[in-house]
């Protein structure tokens, strides 16, 4: 299977007054055509900035990127043009980011919002209205949205938070993407729509045959979905392989401890460890 996504020892850091603060530290990855890599890390470890930075989202300024590559289907997108990356974002890379309510304008309808993905980045479909209209509803009806017709005009405040999300990864897979990032896409709900969206995203990936970088801090939700892990810590990819031999053997103290945080049914009474120093890591964590 050729590789898709192929990121080679990127350094980014943000500027400020007293210099350069290093995010990521020669980050590495591979991810092939129709596979799942989930990042995994605590908050702070860089797994955010390593999504966004692939397709030079985050603003420079503050933002620096230092060295490495990144490349896309053999193009090197720290080498890109703007124009180029335009017509790379959204359509072939599309994003799926962790706060719907804040990822989707306020002022704008779904059908709006939806509407504009498909005019920018879907050439076959006829620009009618007529014709978008009956693609979003297909998207809609796909992401598990009942009577989607009916959901057409609405705002985003008129959606519960599930639905939001839903309507996220269909403007994200409306384009049909070759590579879908998604970051965080469940942390703001419950166990119960969590389930719903991964399996949703799953069978369209199928469906699709794209592949998907999933960002998350949960162990628990990686399994069965990700062929592939790297875990995040410190700017670093400290550990990095099938997701079913980390799960069972995992090398890392950082991983280890992770693994070790992921509550389990019927263990009341077990106290979930805790990070409390680098120490705890030991030398080679640092």
């Amino acid at each position: 299977m050729s590789t898709m996504l192929e990121i080679k020892n990127l350094k980014v850091g943000f500027s400020s007054d007293i210099g350069i603060a290093p995010a990521l530290h020669g980050v590495s990855l591979s991810l092939n055509k129709g596979e799942t890599l989930a990042i995994v890390g605590e908050s702070g470890s860089g797994k955010s900035v390593t999504a966004l930075s692939i397709t030079r989202l985050l603003p420079s300024p503050p933002a620096v990127y230092q060295g490495g590559e990144i490349f896309f289907e053999g193009q090197d997108l720290l080498k890109a043009s703007d124009a180029e990356l335009r017509r790379v974002r959204g359509g072939r890379i599309a994003y799926i980011f962790q706060e719907p309510s804040t990822s989707l304008n306020p002022v704008y309808t779904i059908r709006s919002q939806i509407a504009e993905m498909i005019e920018l980045h879907r050439s076959d479909v006829i620009k009618s209205t007529a014709a978008i209209d009956a693609e979003i509803i297909r998207w809609l009806d796909a992401v598990g949205i009942n009577e989607p017709a009916r959901r057409l005009h609405d705002y985003p405040h008129q959606l519960s938070g599930g639905m939001q999300q839903r309507v996220m990864i269909a403007m994200a897979l409306s384009a049909r993407p070759d590579l879908l990032i998604a970051d965080e896409p469940t942390t703001a709900l419950d166990v119960t729509i969590q389930a719903q969206i991964l399996d949703k995203l799953r069978e369209l990936q199928r469906e699709l045959g794209m592949a998907v970088l999933l960002i998350t801090h949960n162990f628990a939700i990686i399994r069965g979905l990700a062929r592939n892990v790297a875990v995040m810590y410190r700017g670093e990819v400290v550990e990095y392989g099938v997701t079913e031999q980390i799960l069972h053997s995992p090398q890392h103290p950082y991983t280890k401890a992770l693994i070790a945080c992921i509550p389990r049914l019927g263990d009341k009474r077990r106290r979930l460890p805790t990070i409390e120093s680098m120490s705890q890591l030991g030398e080679d964590a640092v």
